[in-house]
């Protein structure tokens, strides 16, 4: 159910920490938010299913056994369609607005041109989603009041991170249509594992993730057709030590996608996902180095 109270009574996103942090992975989900603000869905022309077609349903509850392990979890609660953390801060779409952008946002990524910015124009299957355009005003008050705390706060559990452990790994949980296929191979994933082709992540720390899931039973691809998005770019530095690999999930795993219930697949799933997260704590300290091994 769509919680309508949004801005004043539900702040905008929430980390659960462990009583003491004793691994250096940081779990973020970024587009499981499910709290639609009244004014948002007034201005929408779609119906409750449609606005909800790009939410990462409950993905953030699949991961929430991370805290067991010693590792926090970021969860944003704000929807993707009214904002997405997964973009720019500033990756506008001149379509969406009446009034002249700024000259420091970027108007031209692939992203924009596929209604998918910041403040996104459509949801899945190319659904506009406004009738009532927002205004150049409410979309810069969604960035300074939604999207900088957030970023602030994963930034700097981040940092944190970093300097407990001299490294770390983000792990960006999201979810993907079961009708999604690997162009490449005509196959469907239930995970893909995205590390910006080896930008982002280890390669020996992405490899011991595919094989992780891989050996729990589930099948797997490498960047195809996710790669990451702006948070495995902007985080992931592995020859600093800041790892950051992006998990796609099948929604026909644990979900009914037309009526946006849960199956009993769900259980299932989360309980594979608690497995994953503690095979991942035994990945050896030397593969967060790739610079180091490189040398040798």
């Amino acid at each position: 159910m769509i919680n309508e109270e949004f801005c004043e009574n539900t702040p905008p996103f929430s980390i659960s920490e462990p009583a003491e942090q004793r691994v250096p992975y940081v779990f973020n989900s970024p587009h499981s938010g499910r709290n639609y603000p009244p004014s948002f869905l007034q201005s929408s022309k779609l119906d409750t299913s449609q606005i909800r077609g790009s939410e990462d349903f409950h993905v953030d509850d699949l991961f929430q056994d991370v805290v067991r392990i010693g590792a926090p979890l970021v969860r944003a609660h704000f929807p993707r369609a009214y904002l997405d953390a997964n973009r720019e801060p500033y990756e506008l779409d001149e379509k969406l607005f009446d009034e002249k952008l700024p000259s420091f946002c970027n108007c031209k990524s692939v992203r924009v041109a596929c209604g998918l910015g910041t403040i996104a124009r459509v949801v899945a299957e190319s659904c506009e989603i406004y009738h009532q355009k927002p205004s150049l005003e409410e979309a810069m008050a969604r960035i300074e009041n939604l999207y900088r705390p957030y970023h602030d706060a994963l930034r700097r559990i981040l940092a944190r991170t970093h300097v407990q452990f001299g490294y770390s790994v983000l792990v960006d949980c999201h979810s993907m249509p079961s009708s999604v296929i690997d162009k490449s191979t005509g196959k469907r994933a239930d995970i893909v594992v995205g590390d910006r082709y080896g930008t982002s992540c280890s390669a020996n720390i992405t490899q011991a993730i595919i094989d992780i899931f891989k050996d729990i039973g589930l099948k797997v691809s490498r960047n195809k057709p996710y790669a990451g998005g702006f948070i495995t770019e902007h985080y992931g530095r592995p020859l600093r030590g800041l790892h950051a690999v992006q998990i796609e999930i099948n929604r026909g795993l644990y979900m009914d996608e037309k009526r946006l219930v849960l199956t009993p697949g769900f259980n299932e799933l989360r309980k594979l996902m608690a497995t994953f997260a503690d095979r991942i704590v035994a990945i050896p300290d030397g593969s967060f180095y790739p610079e180091q091994q490189a040398a040798e």
